[in-house]
C-alpha cells in the first residue's frame, strides 16, 4: 500500500474536480477548537466478539483526516471539528486523554472494559497521533480488555498495532471501507481506498493478533434507496471473511460536504430507517457481527421515516445491535412502511429522491 506524504496526498486520488470544490466548501468552517479538549467523549454499550461490554468512546481532537483536507469524502464533515494547523503536540493530547478519563470517573462506577478511540481521521496516521502518544495511550489502557482504533488502510502497520497487543489488549483496527464496491466507493464517496487495500490491512492486523472492524456507509449520494440496500447487504457478506464486526453507518447530512450541498438543493434524502431494518434482518446469517447506531435518527438530516414511528424504529435498531435478535423488528409497524416500499420499487437514479 502507498505511504503518501501530506503535501501530495490528494494527487491522483479521488476526483480532482470534487476535491478542488470541497476545499473551498471546507474553508467556510469558522469554529475554533481547543487542542487540550477532546472533541467528544461518551459511555455506551457495544456488542463485541466477547459479548456486551460497556464502552468509553473518545474522539481526540487532532489536525484531522489528511484526505478530508485534500477534499475528501462526499459525506464527511468531521474535519470541520478539528484543530487548525495539521497537528496537536503530545502534551496537549495527553491533556485530552485526562479529560476523557475524568469523564469516565464521573459517569461510571467501574472502568469500561472496552475503549474506542477516534480522531475524525486516522489514529494510526503519525501526523495525527505520534508514536510517543500512541504508546502512552496503549500503556494507559493496558488494564482494560479491548481497544478499537480507527484508521485508513494506508497507516495500518504491524509495529503500530503491536504497541497495544503487547499490553495484552484485544485490539481491533476499524476501517472506513464504506462499501465493498470499488466503483461506488470511488464515484459516490470519492474515497481512494480499494477493497484490496482493506484486505491487506485486515491481513496485517490478523498476523499480529489483532482484529478488524469494517465501517460501511448506507446510501452515499447518487444511489437509489433500493440500490443502497442491495449494496449494503452484498458488502456485509463480502466483509465477513475479513472483519469480525461490521458497523453500518447510515449517511447523515453534515455541514461543509457535497451531501450537504445536494440536500440543500433537494437532491438527497438520508436513508429510511426501514432500510436499516431491512439490511439488519437480511444479514442475520452473515459471518460477522452486524450493528448500526444511526447518527441523528429521526431528524431530517439523519436516517428517518415519517416522523411518527421514528423513535420506535430507532429503538428496535438499537436493541438489535445489542442482542442480534431480528424478532425485535416484528414489534414495529407504521403506515409509512408502504411508502418506503413504493420508493424501493419505483425510485430511479435519474429522478431521486422520490419522497
Amino acid at each position: 500500500m502507498s505511504q503518501p506524504s501530506p503535501d501530495v496526498y490528494e494527487q491522483g486520488r479521488g476526483m480532482d474536480a470534487h476535491n478542488q470544490v470541497m476545499r473551498g466548501i471546507r474553508a467556510q468552517a469558522e469554529a475554533a477548537y481547543d487542542p487540550h479538549e477532546p472533541t467528544r467523549v461518551w459511555i455506551d454499550e457495544d456488542r463485541t466478539p466477547d459479548g456486551l461490554q460497556e464502552s468509553l468512546t473518545i474522539i481526540l481532537n487532532t489536525g484531522g483526516c489528511r484526505w478530508a483536507r485534500a477534499g475528501g469524502c462526499t459525506m464527511c464533515g468531521y474535519v470541520a471539528e478539528t484543530v487548525d494547523g495539521g497537528s496537536v503536540p503530545h502534551p496537549a493530547l495527553l491533556d485530552q486523554l485526562g479529560v476523557a478519563l475524568e469523564h469516565e470517573r464521573e459517569h461510571t462506577d467501574e472502568p469500561c472494559p472496552l475503549i474506542k478511540i477516534y480522531t475524525s481521521g486516522s489514529f494510526l496516521d503519525e501526523r495525527e497521533i505520534g508514536a510517543e502518544t500512541r504508546r502512552a495511550i496503549a500503556e494507559t489502557f493496558a488494564d482494560r480488555e479491548r481497544i478499537v482504533v480507527e484508521s485508513l488502510p494506508d497507516f495500518v502497520a504491524p509495529e503500530k498495532l503491536e504497541d497495544f497487543v503487547v499490553e495484552g489488549l484485544s485490539t481491533d483496527v476499524a476501517i472506513g471501507l464504506e462499501t465493498a464496491s470499488d466503483r461506488i466507493r470511488q464515484d459516490c464517496v470519492n474515497k481512494y481506498v480499494t477493497f484490496a487495500d482493506f484486505e491487506e490491512a485486515a491481513a496485517i492486523a490478523r498476523d499480529v493478533g489483532a482484529g478488524t472492524k469494517a465501517y460501511l456507509l448506507l446510501k452515499p449520494p447518487f444511489l437509489t434507496e433500493a440500490a443502497a440496500v442491495t449494496d449494503m447487504i452484498e458488502s456485509i457478506h463480502e466483509c465477513g471473511t475479513h472483519a469480525h464486526t461490521v458497523s453500518m453507518n447510515p449517511t447523515n447530512v453534515q455541514r461543509y460536504t457535497m451531501v450537504d450541498e445536494l440536500y440543500f438543493r433537494g437532491g438527497y434524502r438520508p436513508p429510511w430507517l426501514w432500510s436499516i431494518c431491512e439490511v439488519l434482518e437480511s444479514t442475520t446469517g452473515a459471518d460477522t457481527i452486524v450493528v448500526s447506531d444511526p447518527v441523528g435518527a429521526g431528524e431530517d438530516r439523519g436516517a428517518h421515516n415519517c416522523g411518527e414511528c421514528d423513535e420506535q424504529v430507532a429503538m428496535a435498531i438499537k436493541d438489535f445491535s445489542l442482542r442480534g435478535e431480528p424478532s425485535v423488528f416484528e414489534e414495529v409497524e407504521c403506515a409509512c412502511k408502504r411508502t418506503w416500499e413504493l420508493v424501493m420499487e419505483h425510485e430511479t437514479s435519474y429522478n431521486l429522491p422520490l419522497e
